[in-house]
C-alpha cells in the first residue's frame, strides 16, 4: 500500500508538470533563429520525452528518507521501438558521467533510449533499463544481443538527499511510461528536479530550430538538464543579466544560498536530435558546437562541471543492419554551417527556458535556489534595448 500511495503521488507529479508555464520568448527574450511549432526537442519527428519527478518532505536532511528533490527524465529518438540512429559525443569538461558512449563512438549508433537522472542514480536507472528490455522485448526476439543503456547525469545534493537513493526501478519506468511526443515539460521536472543553474533555479529546457539547406527544411531539437555557472556570468540576449541582478540577493532574497561547492561548478548535459541525414563523424561536430551556445548564456566549463553532449540523427531509417550491405544519404561538410549555427541557438534558448520555467525550490537542511525573477529580467532587458515586444 505504501508502495501504491508513493507512486500515486508520483503520477499525478509528473501530471502536473505539463501545465504550461511562461517561456523564454513570452517575455520578450530576444533570440535569433526560427523555432519549429512546439520549440522543443519533440520537434523532430519520432522524438518523445517522459519525466518522473520526486519531492518530498522538508526540513533537516535524513539520509534515506529526505527530503527528496530529484528524478529521471527518458528521451526516445524514435519511440519506444528498436531502431538504433546514428550518434555521437562530445565532453566540454569530464567532471560527470554519461554510460554508453564508448560503443556509440565505437559503432556510430545510439541502440537505446537516452536516460537523466542525479549522480548517484546511473546505476540503479541503468539496470533499470536492462529490465525493461528483457520484459519488452526490445531487442524483437533475437538471441544473442549486448547493450550499454545511455545514462547521463548532474548533481542535485544541494536540494535533494542524494544519499539517499530515491530513485527506484518504478521511477524509471515511470519516466518511460510517460514518454510521449508533443510538448516538453520544462524546469523543476524529471532529472532536473533539483538542479541549480547560474546561480537561479535550474533543471530541464528545450528548444528547437528550422534549417533550409540545398532548399529541404530540416529541424534540429535540444534538451538541456542545466546545472552549472555563477551568476556573477549570468548572459541573456547579450545582457550581463547576472551583473544587474548582483544585489538582488541582498535585497529580495536575504542572501545567495550556501555550498561548499565553487563557483561555477556544476553540470550540463545537452541532447541534440535532428532528421538532417548526417553520419556519426558529423554529428561528432554538431555536439562539438554545444559549448557555443552554453558560452552564450555564460558558462566556462569550469573545472568542477561535467559537460556532456550527445547528438543523434533520426534519417537514414534503415542504416541499423546486422546482416546486409545498406545505403544511406548524408550531406556534405560543405553545407553543415547552418545546422552549426541552429544548435548554437538552440542550446541558448534550451538554458534559459529551464531557468525560465523553473520555481523557487526549498530542499536539504533548508537550503533554497531561487528562480529567476521575471518582472526583473524584462526590466534589464529593457534598459539594454533587447526586450521584443
Amino acid at each position: 500500500m505504501k508502495w501504491m500511495l508513493c507512486l500515486c503521488l508520483v503520477s499525478l507529479l509528473c501530471l502536473s508538470c505539463t501545465a504550461q508555464k511562461p517561456r523564454a520568448r513570452d517575455l520578450g527574450v530576444p533570440f535569433r533563429g526560427t523555432p519549429g511549432a512546439l520549440n522543443a526537442i519533440t520537434d523532430v519527428q519520432g522524438v518523445e520525452v517522459g519525466h518522473c519527478t520526486l519531492i518530498s518532505g522538508s526540513g533537516k536532511n535524513v539520509a534515506g528518507k529526505g527530503p527528496v528533490r530529484t528524478g529521471v527524465t527518458a528521451i526516445f529518438p524514435r519511440g519506444k521501438r528498436f531502431n538504433p540512429v546514428y550518434a555521437n559525443w562530445y565532453s566540454l569538461n569530464g567532471n560527470g558521467e554519461m554510460t554508453g558512449t564508448t560503443w556509440v563512438t565505437e559503432s556510430g549508433f545510439l541502440e537505446t533510449p537516452i536516460m537523466i537522472t542525479n549522480t548517484n542514480s546511473v546505476g540503479v536507472v541503468r539496470d533499470a533499463v536492462l529490465k525493461w528490455y528483457v520484459d519488452t522485448d526490445w531487442y524483437r526476439g533475437e538471441d544473442w544481443w549486448y547493450t550499454y543503456p545511455l545514462v547521463a547525469e548532474t548533481y542535485d545534493g544541494f536540494l535533494n538527499d542524494i544519499y539517499g537513493f530515491h530513485v527506484k526501478e518504478e521511477h524509471v519506468l515511470k519516466a518511460i511510461a510517460d514518454a510521449k511526443v508533443g510538448k516538453v515539460a520544462e524546469g523543476n521536472v524529471g532529472g532536473g528536479t533539483g538542479m541549480m543553474c547560474l546561480g537561479f533555479k535550474g533543471g530541464i529546457g528545450t528548444s528547437s530550430r528550422l534549417v533550409k539547406v540545398n532548399g529541404e527544411e530540416y529541424t534540429l531539437g535540444v534538451l538541456v538538464q542545466s546545472n552549472f555557472g555563477g551568476r556573477k556570468n549570468l548572459l541573456i540576449g547579450g545582457v550581463p543579466v547576472g551583473q544587474e541582478l548582483q544585489d538582488t540577493f541582498k535585497t529580495v532574497f536575504n542572501g545567495p544560498p550556501q555550498s561548499r561547492r565553487q563557483e561555477g561548478d556544476g553540470s550540463i548535459i545537452v541532447i541534440v536530435a535532428t532528421d538532417a541525414p548526417l553520419l556519426p563523424h558529423q554529428l561528432k561536430r554538431i555536439a562539438q558546437r554545444v559549448p557555443l551556445g552554453i558560452a552564450r548564456v555564460g558558462g566556462h566549463g569550469s573545472n568542477g562541471s561535467g559537460d556532456i553532449f550527445l547528438a543523434f540523427s533520426t534519417a537514414n531509417e534503415d542504416a541499423f543492419n546486422r546482416d546486409e550491405t545498406v545505403s544511406v544519404t548524408s550531406l556534405p561538410n560543405d553545407r553543415i554551417t547552418p545546422l552549426f549555427e541552429a544548435t548554437t541557438h538552440a542550446v541558448e534558448e534550451a538554458i534559459i527556458n529551464a531557468m525560465v520555467a523553473a520555481e523557487t525550490m526549498e530542499g536539504n537542511n533548508g537550503n533554497k535556489v531561487y528562480a529567476l525573477p521575471h518582472d526583473l529580467l524584462i526590466q534589464v532587458l529593457e534598459k539594454y534595448n533587447r526586450l521584443e515586444k
